[in-house]
Order: structure tokens, then sequence, then C-alpha cells
């Protein structure tokens, strides 16, 4: 026959176990989410990048491409793309239980610009996705970004069958300054994407941190 001391002990521990189980959830540290935004030129990959690395099934606002619009849309170099974002892409990685992003893909095409202010809002950083055969379609996203003073990696995706270059090589083309990030990338493959998401959160830091240094006497 149990004590009364023994089953008193016995009731309480459950009580004890829920109170040490909410402290254990109260002193759990809510993710830092961050946003960050996916440009480049038209058919150079920016949905692919964002679907590949999305944990949710990401938010597309694609329409099909028209006979009508060929004459706007530069298509050479992607004759086979079907579709076009006229919007923007959305999708979310948890990179681990301290950081989350919430990615951006925006459109393309210059008729488009004038939703970039808007995705740009609040946003860390940026990719800048580069294709090799064709360059200078990335021009107009550096501008902006460096316009804005808004931290950007550039990722040259590595498409099959095109050429490919050293990363120092794409930095002297496209003339960008020495502390931007060059790096190859599959945007197909999801850990390529994170890489190079991962890339744009850490420059973006060190930027900040250079932008708090003190200026020398």
């Amino acid at each position: 026959m149990s004590s009364p001391v023994y089953t008193a002990i016995q009731e309480k521990k459950p009580m004890a176990f829920g109170r040490s189980e909410r402290r254990r959830r109260s002193a759990a540290v809510e993710p830092v989410t961050l946003k960050i935004l996916v440009a480049g030129g038209f058919g150079v990959g920016k949905t692919t990048l964002v679907g590949a690395v999305s944990e949710i099934k990401p938010l597309r606002t694609e329409e099909r491409l028209t006979e009508a619009g060929r004459p706007v849309d530069d298509l050479d170099g992607v004759e086979a793309k079907t579709t076009t974002t006229v919007a923007m892409d959305f999708g979310r990685i948890t990179v681990n239980e301290q950081l989350v992003l919430y990615l951006f893909g925006t459109p393309g095409q210059d008729r488009f610009w004038f939703l970039w202010d808007e995705l740009a809002r609040g946003a860390l950083g940026a990719v800048v996705l580069a294709d090799t055969r064709r360059l200078a379609d990335s021009f107009s996203a550096i501008d902006y970004f460096e316009r804005r003073g808004l931290p950007f990696t550039v990722a040259v995706n590595c498409f099959d069958g095109a050429d490919r270059y050293p990363p120092q090589a794409v930095r002297d083309a496209l003339d960008l300054d020495p502390e931007v990030p060059v790096v190859l990338c599959d945007a197909r493959l999801k850990d390529s994407a994170r890489d190079v998401l991962i890339s744009v959160v850490e420059h973006a830091r060190e930027t900040g941190a250079r932008r708090r240094e003190p200026a020398l006497p």
C-alpha cells in the first residue's frame, strides 16, 4: 500500500513536467524572416530557381507567350520558352531553425518595371541571375540594385550547352565592384540554389557591418 507522501509526489510529477515544457517552449526563439529578391533578364531561370528551392508550392503568376508579344519580348536564346512571369514568383525556404527566407522572383521584361519598387520594399538583398549567352540582360537589374544600395549576388546559371566562364571573367564583363559576389549555379538544383541564397545573406550582413563602421577622422 502506497504511503500518502509517495502518492502526493507521484501526483505532482506531471505538473512539474508540464511547467518545464512551458518554460522550454517560451524560451524557444522565433526564426528571423528575411526577404530576398530573385531578379535577372527574361528567361534566365528565376522561376526555376524559386521552384527548386522552395519548401512550399511556389506561387506563380505566369502567362503564355503569344505571337503578339514576340516583337516586344526578346526571345533570342530562349526560343523554347512558352510562359513568362507577369507579376512575381513567391517561395519560402527554411535555412535552419533560426533563419527563414521569403523569395520574390521579379518579372524579367522591361514593361513590368513598375512592379519592382513594390517588390524591393523591405528586401535584405537580391540575386541577379545571369546567362552568359545573354549577359547584357543582367545590366538593368544590376543598375537597379546599385542605385537602391541593395546588396546583391550575381549567380551565373550554367545552362546545358552554354559556354562556361570563370567568375572573374563574368565580374569583368559586368564591371562589378570587387565586393559583389559572383557564383556559378544550376537553378534546377535545390542545393545549388540554396548556396546562392546563403551567399546573398552573408554578403548583405557584411555590407551592413561595413556601413555601420564609424568613419575615420
